[in-house]
Formats: C-alpha cells, sequence, structure tokens
C-alpha cells in the first residue's frame, strides 16, 4: 500500500485501487496518472468505464475517458453502474479491463478508483502491485496516432437477467414481497429497482436518485442508519434493504426494523443456497463464524482467505466454492459475477423467503448461530510500527496459549466457541481486533488482553 500524504488527507492506493479526498489528495491530475498507468499493462483491447453516483464522478469520468481516447483505447461508458454491473459488463463487452469511479462506503467529499481485469473481477494482488508500481514511477505517456472511440453500454440490463437466472422468479412474484430499499443516492438504484420490479416486489425507495446527497454516512452500519430503521416498520415491509453507494455490499432489516447487520447478510446468503445446493464457500478470516456454523449444518466445507475482496475470489476459484463472501455485507455469486454484489444478495434472501411462505425474516433470522462480535483499533504509536508490531502480535499468541494461531493475515487465534483476529489495516494507520464468541463477556476480554499485549503491557485480563 501507498500512502500520498496531504497529512490528514492521504491518498490510499492499494492492490485494488486508490482512494482520495477530491481536489485534496485525489486531484484530476493524480486519477489521470493512475488510469494511464492502468491501461499501459494491457494488451490491445477496450476498457470499461463506470461510476457511482457522486457529485465529483462526472468530471472524473469525463477525464479518464478522453485520456484513454488519446492513448488509442476504445472505451465502453456505462455512466452510472454498480460495481458489479461493471464486472458484468466486461465480460458481456469482451473488454480487456474496466475502470469503476467510486470511494464505496466513504463519506461524499472521497472518490476513488476500482480496477477490474478482463474477467470481470477486482485486480489480484500480483496485477494490483504492477498498476501501483507503474503509477509511483509516473512515467510519461503519449497520445497514439489514432485515438479510440467512446460508446455507451447499459450495465444494468445483463446484471438484472443475470440475477433473476439464480433465483425462482414465478415464485417471487407470486409471494408479492413487500421491499423497502435506501439506495443511498448511489449507483444501486440503475440495476436494484429494476430487478425489484421483475421480481414482482412492492417496493418503496429512499435515495433511489444517484446524485450523491447521502441523507446518512453512507456505509450501512447500525448507527448510520438509526434513522433510517424505524421507516422499514412502518412500511408495512417484509424486508428492509441498505446498499452502499457502489452497491458492493448490502445489510439488512427484518420487518420490525431491527438490524440484522451486514454480517448477517452473508450468513442468510449462505444457508439459503446451502439449502439447494451443495457445495464449498469461502469466507475471510474477519468473517462471523455464522456462515462457517452454516456451512457445517449442511455438510459443506467453509475455507477461509485473508482479508479482502481478490483474495476471497482467488481462494473461491482455487476450491471451486459455489458462494464466497466477506461479513461487511459482500455476497459474491460465481454464476452472476466474481464481484461483491448487492443484488445478489437481495435476490438470495428474496428467493429463500418465496420458497417459505410460512416463515417470514424475523423468524428466518432467529435460527442464526448466536454469536456476538465485537471490534476495536489500536493506533499505530511509533513502537508498534516496522518491527514493533509483528512483536506486539507474537506477545498476543503467548498469552492465549490455548488457541490455535494462523497467520494466514495477521495474527488470527480459534478456540471452541471463539476466535480472534488481529491485523494491520490497508487503508489506515491502526491495528484492527475483532473477536467473536457466545458469550459477550468472555469475547470482551479476549479483546482486552489483546490489545494489552499488543501495546506492550503484561497485564492479563
Amino acid at each position: 500500500m501507498t500512502k500520498t500524504d496531504s497529512t490528514d488527507d492521504p491518498l490510499i492506493v492499494s492492490v485494488s485501487g486508490l482512494r482520495g479526498v477530491v481536489g485534496g489528495s485525489l486531484t484530476t491530475d493524480v486519477a489521470l496518472r493512475y488510469v494511464t498507468a492502468f491501461s499501459a499493462g494491457l494488451p490491445p483491447g477496450a476498457i470499461v468505464v463506470g461510476r457511482d453516483g457522486r457529485a465529483s464522478g462526472p468530471a472524473l469520468a469525463a477525464a479518464m475517458i478522453d485520456r484513454l481516447t488519446e492513448l488509442g483505447r476504445d472505451v465502453i461508458d456505462c455512466d452510472v453502474a454498480a460495481t458489479p454491473s461493471i464486472g458484468i459488463a466486461v465480460r458481456a463487452t469482451g473488454a480487456i479491463g474496466g475502470v469503476q469511479i467510486s470511494a464505496s462506503h466513504n463519506p461524499a467529499r472521497y472518490n476513488g478508483i476500482k480496477l477490474f481485469s478482463a474477467a470481470g473481477r477486482v485486480l489480484d494482488a500480483a496485477a494490483g502491485r504492477a498498476v501501483r508500481d507503474r503509477f509511483d514511477t509516473a512515467a510519461p505517456w503519449t497520445a497514439a496516432g489514432a485515438p479510440g472511440r467512446s460508446r455507451t453500454h447499459d450495465a444494468a440490463r445483463d446484471h438484472v437477467h443475470l440475477v433473476s437466472d439464480i433465483v425462482d422468479v414465478p415464485a417471487i412474484r407470486q409471494r408479492r414481497l413487500r421491499v423497502w430499499i435506501d439506495c443511498c443516492h448511489g449507483a444501486g438504484s440503475r440495476a436494484a429497482l429494476p430487478l425489484l420490479e421483475r421480481l414482482g416486489c412492492d417496493t418503496v425507495v429512499v435515495g433511489g436518485d444517484a446524485d450523491g446527497r447521502y441523507e446518512h454516512d453512507p456505509e450501512p452500519t447500525e448507527g448510520n442508519l438509526a434513522a433510517m430503521l424505524p421507516r422499514v416498520a412502518a412500511a408495512g415491509a417484509d424486508v428492509g434493504f441498505f446498499q452502499d453507494p457502489d452497491a458492493d455490499r448490502l445489510a439488512i432489516a427484518d420487518p420490525t426494523g431491527r438490524y440484522l447487520g451486514e454480517e448477517a447478510t452473508l450468513a442468510l446468503a449462505v444457508d439459503a443456497v446451502l439449502s439447494r445446493r451443495s457445495g464449498p464457500i469461502v469466507v475471510n478470516c474477519s468473517t462471523s463464524g455464522m456462515a462457517a456454523t452454516l456451512a457445517a449444518r449442511h455438510g459443506a466445507p467453509c475455507h477461509v482467505s485473508a482479508v479482502g475482496e481478490a483474495n476471497v475470489v482467488d481462494a473461491m476459484l482455487a476450491t471451486r466454492a459455489i458462494l464466497g463472501g466477506e461479513g461487511n455485507g459482500g455476497v459474491i455469486d460465481p454464476r452472476v459475477v466474481l464481484v461483491r454484489d448487492s443484488l445478489v444478495a437481495m435476490a438470495i434472501v428474496l428467493d429463500h423467503l418465496a420458497a417459505h411462505p410460512g416463515t417470514d425474516l424475523t423468524a428466518w433470522a432467529g435460527t442464526l448461530p448466536r454469536l456476538v462480535m465485537r471490534k476495536t483499533k489500536v493506533e499505530l504509536s511509533p513502537d508498534l510500527r516496522g518491527p514493533g508490531l509483528p512483536d506486539g502480535l507474537e506477545r498476543i499468541a503467548r498469552a492465549f496459549p490455548e488457541a490455535r494461531a494462523s497467520r494466514l493475515d495477521g495474527l488470527r487465534l480459534d478456540w471452541p466457541g471463539g476466535w480472534l483476529l488481529v491485523r494491520g489495516s490497508n487503508t489506515e494507520p491502526i491495528v484492527r481486533i475483532i473477536a467473536e464468541g457466545e458469550d459477550a463477556a468472555r469475547v470482551t476480554a479476549a479483546i482486552d488482553r489483546a490489545t494489552a499485549q499488543l501495546v506492550g503491557s503484561s497485564a492479563d485480563t
């Protein structure tokens, strides 16, 4: 990961893309250098370009399209489109890669770029590092003798058809479910609303204009959605859906307006899919154990990857998984696209409800494993930088002699009925600590013990 500082406004450059404050660390010049570095490593072919609904998106998209065509690239312009829609568009058009302009769940002042390979997935680590290296070098570029051409493409149409193909559309239409959805003034409305119409849902829409004028902080956490949740019950909805601005993540509320959360999204999808099909699943090592427990109930293997969508996809391909995802509300179904997809999550949930007309979402959610997850973070003080962090992780491992240790991504410790993960953030100068188990007091105690060891204390809680 590379950081170009504007002190409190760092430009975050990782293997999957970049993100920064528009007009601050993220300027048009920075965006053009990055997309030029991406294009320079690709063979001949067209590049798909899309964006979420942020106000800064049109200008960035226009500048990038101009640069790519100056480089001799043909551009397939999807305008406002969900991130998974861009992955689908890359495959559908035979493009050589894709660029999505989005800062995902970050506030409106941010924007960013996410890159896709010809397979319609986010770049893997090796490809992403190569782009980052070329970006850091900032090599000069030269306009092609013959400029490329730009044409438009409706990315939502193929997306809706592919998602519809994995569920029982007539059964969902017959159930006539009432859906309350917050599209968060992002790109999700472009595909989600046609999908819900196709599924015959009675839909109540909030934030359907893709204008980036967020009514709440855009990350779909319980705190950010506090004012929205009562509106689900007030509308008499069977389910409440909450997308983030680029629609790769989904949070869910039940008919009472109770926040089931992002972790529950993947768990519900795992339960629904494995009730109909057999095969392995993949989750990352920071995802709730609900998914693994549900997989075991259905007799399916659950594989664990490092954190990050690209790592989950790599593991899915290696294990031929039928479903994967992350506990941030991202569900990946390879029948649709190898990208986290809120539409996939919505369709799977609605399909399961339609197949079990005697069960509502509240009752279904009540069958999920009852686990308590706690999260905290520790700022990287000078003594935790460099070799200090590995030393801190070793102290933590020694403080949990009863646990099985894995260093797949940071340090993960597993014991009967619980686990703890300590890992450095890829986007902030912090260490994240997550613990989960059946007993809240033990979960809190585990986090306290790990935190004390990380900062160098011998205290044992």
